[in-house]
């Protein structure tokens, strides 16, 4: 009785390992996504986004918009919050967050990497 519970328990850690070494480069891919996304939300001609978001670690931040906290929660669906970056007037003509996408003041690419900044906030 003791070979199949070592047998399971080996196939078990050998499987924890194997896991967790196929996802380290998604974390690391990750990791750069998200240093660029904040890179392009922090820069004056790009997003700027603290003219109007406060965030943990903004400077001289704004308060126009809603404080950028618990952003998963906020928006669990990563769909709903690019659509939000991209064009915030689609769902809300009265908005005053510019157009990113459709203004063409970020790329695809800058505002996917904004999304997932935004989403560790």
């Amino acid at each position: 009785m003791r070979k199949p519970v070592m047998i399971v328990a080996a196939a078990s850690a050998i499987a924890v390992v194997l896991g967790s070494m196929s996802f380290a480069p998604v974390a690391l891919a990750d990791s750069d996504l998200v240093a660029t996304g904040k890179k392009v939300a922090e820069n004056r001609k790009k997003g700027n986004c603290f003219t109007c978001h406060a965030y943990k670690g903004a400077k001289m931040a704004g308060n126009v918009g809603p404080p950028l906290v618990a952003m998963k929660a906020r928006f669990p669906d990563k769909a709903k919050l690019r659509a939000q970056i991209a064009d915030a007037t689609a769902t809300n003509p009265n908005s005053m967050m510019p157009p990113f996408g459709r203004h063409a003041i970020l790329t695809d690419k800058e505002i996917d990497a904004v999304v997932e900044w935004v989403l560790t906030l």
